[in-house]
């Protein structure tokens, strides 16, 4: 981790990005320095995150955004990616059974991440769409060095990328995996990124990038078409808001998670909002997002093609008999971003191919690893969210930023699958008791839920250095600690800022990560 609070005064205002990757905070930094402002900042980091974060996020992975800007507005920008025209469930049963594989071309779905940089854009960037390109391109085509998690990820996923040609190519060349240090090389995401930079989005959507995308997909058995690429746009939403203790959380509303953020919120205040919640009564709060997990996984889906509604889950208690084991979850592969101006511009950005390396499967002429986020659809027809052409799965990627008296006061992001609302509730809890933001990212955490096989909706991960009195509560409430040493990546990658007097920055990149945070003299204009 890094960590960065400027001290000397001066007139032309600050800039301040966090991101889970040293090179792709470099980016922003660069990007602030260029004259562009947080989303501009967000965006160059984003798309360097594709190239040196693969096991995270890819081309062929969803956005899901928060941008505030100078009017106080907040939008939401939801670019996750919808089942192909040709998807069934009838077809996806025949194949498969009762449920999807972990992996694989039929867990495909359509890339929104690219569409998402161009909705985030239209809110006010300053720099060329082209110039958000450049640092990607070069670390592609020359080289990026693998960061300590990507080496990891690919020594334990060595047999699922041997499988895919493509994979194989990238990550393990000559059948060896790439070690730490070593140059990570994609000469064809090089040439396809080029393509977007000179010809824009519509270079995936329709465009050249995209007909060699969709044929190359199609060789490999999948039913994604041109057609579904050129018809996809991102979506533009109304955020979800909760008040609690003077604050407004401001999160991404349904087919995402982000409704058990502000759930969990409610839940501690008619507790009483003990101080100790993440401590002598952390079973509690564990407690809220057991139930919590239960809601999300029977009813959360795609609005568009289910009575879904964010204020209903926030208040919903479901029966005992109702919840069901979750699905395992495996973990959740994902970047987060977090970014900030003087100028009022603030952004909370999150990008995943869902587990890592996604779907494992890399089409070789574009270069572009593709996520498996259709792992997330159901194959129930009983369920809200079975799978339908056209629709998105439920999402576990959700941003955040809580604001208050109309002023931004920490812009929050982070990777964690479907554990993303507590770690979001532990850091905003951690905060307003006064914590930094580098004492806020560094914490012990905890996270309930399934997230791999043998787990049980009691399941707790838990770092070895938590506390000793939320040890114990967490065990005297019924759940079952699976312990992992200190600052494990089971437990995410957090990026906070935190709004200090003044409108000065104080930034935090997770240790868990291989990230960095800045705080930038932004140039005179």
């Amino acid at each position: 981790m890094t960590h960065t609070s400027a001290t000397a005064a001066t007139s032309n205002g600050y800039g301040s990005i966090a991101s889970p990757h040293h090179l792709a905070t470099d980016a922003g930094e660069q990007a602030f320095r260029a004259g562009g402002n947080a989303i501009d900042a967000a965006i160059a980091a984003a798309v360097v995150l594709n190239v040196v974060y693969p096991n995270n996020t890819a081309l062929g992975g969803d956005v899901v955004a928060l941008v505030r800007t100078p009017d106080g507005t907040v939008r939401c920008v939801n670019a996750t990616g919808c089942a192909p025209s040709g998807q069934s469930v009838e077809r996806l049963r025949a194949a498969h059974g009762a449920e999807l594989p972990m992996r694989g071309i039929d867990t495909v779905t359509v890339p929104g991440a690219v569409r998402g940089w161009e909705s985030l854009r239209a809110f006010g960037a300053r720099l060329d769409w082209a110039v958000q390109f450049t640092v990607a391109i070069r670390l592609a085509a020359e080289g990026a060095p693998v960061s300590r998690s990507v080496a990891a990820a690919i020594a334990d996923k060595h047999d699922v990328l041997m499988r895919d040609p493509g994979c194989r190519e990238v990550f393990l060349p000559g059948g060896t995996p790439l070690r730490e240090g070593e140059l990570l090389r994609q000469p064809a995401l090089a040439e396809s990124l080029a393509e977007l930079r000179a010809e824009g989005p519509d270079a995936l959507y329709g465009g050249s990038v995209g007909r060699r995308l969709a044929d190359g997909l199609r060789r490999l058995g999948s039913v994604l078409t041109i057609e579904d690429l050129a018809g996809f746009q991102a979506e533009l939403a109304d955020p979800v808001r909760g008040t609690f203790r003077a604050h407004e959380v401001i999160t991404s509303p349904p087919n995402t998670q982000g409704f058990m953020l502000l759930r969990a919120l409610d839940r501690v205040q008619r507790l009483g909002d003990p101080a100790d919640v993440l401590g002598a009564r952390a079973g509690e709060l564990a407690a809220i997002f057991e139930r919590s997990n239960a809601v999300r996984d029977l009813l959360l889906a795609d609005p568009r093609f289910a009575d879904v509604d964010a204020e209903r889950l926030i208040g919903l208690e479901l029966d005992p008999a109702e919840r069901v084991l979750g699905p395992r979850r495996v973990g959740g592969d994902t970047v987060g971003i977090s970014a900030i101006d003087s100028d009022g511009f603030a952004v909370s950005l999150i990008q995943s191919v869902y587990n890592s390396f996604g779907s494992a499967v890399l089409e070789p002429a574009t270069g572009i690893l593709l996520q498996n986020r259709g792992r997330s659809f159901s194959l129930d027809p009983r369920s809200p969210n079975v799978v339908e052409p056209g629709k998105r799965p439920r999402h576990t990627l959700m941003p955040v930023l809580v604001v208050k008296d109309d002023q931004v006061r920490w812009v929050s992001s982070t990777m964690g699958g479907h554990g993303q609302p507590q770690i979001h509730a532990q850091l905003l809890l951690r905060s307003l008791a006064g914590e930094t933001p580098a004492e806020a990212v560094g914490a012990p955490r905890w996270i309930v839920g399934v997230q791999d096989s043998g787990d049980t909706n009691r399941t707790v991960y838990l770092e070895r250095d938590a506390p000793s009195d939320a040890a114990r509560s967490l065990a005297e409430h019924g759940f079952v600690p699976k312990l992992l040493p200190p600052h494990d990546e089971w437990l995410g990658h957090a990026n906070l800022i935190e709004v200090g007097s003044g409108g000065r920055f104080d930034a935090a990149s997770d240790p868990r990560s291989d990230g960095a945070a800045v705080e930038v003299e932004l140039p005179a204009r």
